[in-house]
């Protein structure tokens, strides 16, 4: 028999705030990254990003992976999970009878490569992905492969999820080739793709894709809903376009994770004048980029870390130009470091550079 614990006068430990993680595991092989002729093999995808939310995430934050493995990696992708701090002690992984992703990276130079795709475990469909959110505080959605989910399923998640949404669209914008070869696309129903999100994030390659300039893309993103567009911009740091009335997620001394339709038709009124709401100029700045150390060393994963990090200063009440330059400071770190296993304690300065 367990005896009743006594009564200390402490109330409940709080629970802590759970935020889903939509993406992809991928195994990458990646030739031209180092001097050495074989290729290096190692996780990749979400890793990063994983990697990244397990170091900037506040401690009253978990990680909850909303994400499907192929069997043949499935026990590796848990073994991967089991090396973060920060992870829900319910979380798990959904294995499927596919084989999992596998990217051929080839670099050319630090910020250009190409990506040949094999395998693949199938996107979410609504029926699947209803059931695991409701638990969930915040949404990071990363579309690692470009099928983590179609349009019609990424509407219904904005419809019935109530909270602050975060949409990396990268992969959205890549085709693939009968061989596997990834190329650049561009993405139809931008605005739908939009309204699905609170805050979005592309890089420059990708905004080009999307609209004929920064300005244009802003419009069309705010207009729709997003609270802030985020650009990457390499070394040269990363720029935000934002509602006039954002300067983060914390008001008051709180955080608003208020997300959904509801937020959509609020940022919408501010920008069009409609039901009183102010109006206002956007708010844009640029916040320069931060030198990695030791040279160009390794930028893969580097957008992916920019935006988990991102996120998770704004889930700690940061604001966004804080934000932005603590996203800069951990993709450089990231350049200073091979792969994705130990990153997280890499990015946290529990390991160091010899």
């Amino acid at each position: 028999m367990i005896a009743p614990a006594a009564d200390t006068g402490v109330g409940p430990t709080p629970r802590k705030r759970r935020l889903g993680v939509i993406g992809t595991f991928v195994w990458d092989v990646i030739h031209g990254r180092d001097v050495r002729s074989a290729p290096i093999e190692e996780w990749g995808g979400i890793t990063y990003a994983l990697g990244a939310l397990d170091a900037a995430l506040p401690d009253d934050w978990e990680i909850v992976p909303v994400m499907k493995v192929g069997f043949d990696r499935y026990q590796q992708a848990h073994g991967f999970l089991r090396t973060l701090t920060r992870l829900a002690p319910d979380a798990s992984l959904v294995e499927v009878p596919y084989p999992n992703n596998r990217v051929e990276l080839f670099y050319y130079s630090s910020e250009r490569r190409s990506e040949v795709l094999h395998g693949g475990v199938p996107g979410w469909t609504w029926l699947g992905l209803a059931p695991l959110i409701g638990q969930l505080d915040a949404l990071y959605v990363n579309f690692i492969s470009g099928f983590e989910m179609d349009l019609e399923t990424a509407q219904l998640l904005r419809q019935h999820f109530k909270g602050v949404m975060y949409g990396d669209l990268h992969s959205l914008l890549l085709a693939v080739q009968p061989g596997g070869l990834r190329t650049p696309r561009p993405l139809p129903n931008v605005a739908e793709w939009c309204r699905c999100y609170d805050l979005l994030q592309v890089n420059e390659d990708e905004l080009a894709l999307l609209a004929p300039d920064p300005m244009a893309l802003a419009a069309t993103a705010l207009a729709n809903g997003v609270r802030s567009l985020h650009v990457t911009l390499g070394k040269r740091g990363a720029a935000y376009f934002a509602q006039p009335d954002f300067d983060g997620l914390a008001t008051g001394g709180a955080l608003d994770l208020a997300g959904g339709p509801a937020r959509a038709a609020a940022r919408a009124d501010v920008v069009s004048g409609v039901g009183g709401a102010a109006l206002g100029p956007v708010r844009t700045a640029l916040v320069p980029g931060v030198a990695a150390r030791g040279g160009d060393g390794d930028p893969t994963g580097c957008g992916d870390v920019w935006g988990a990090t991102h996120f998770s200063h704004l889930l700690a009440g940061a604001t966004l130009s804080d934000a932005l330059a603590a996203a800069n400071a951990a993709a450089a770190r990231n350049v200073e470091h091979r792969g994705a296993s130990g990153l997280a304690a890499f990015l946290r300065g529990q390991l160091s550079l010899p």
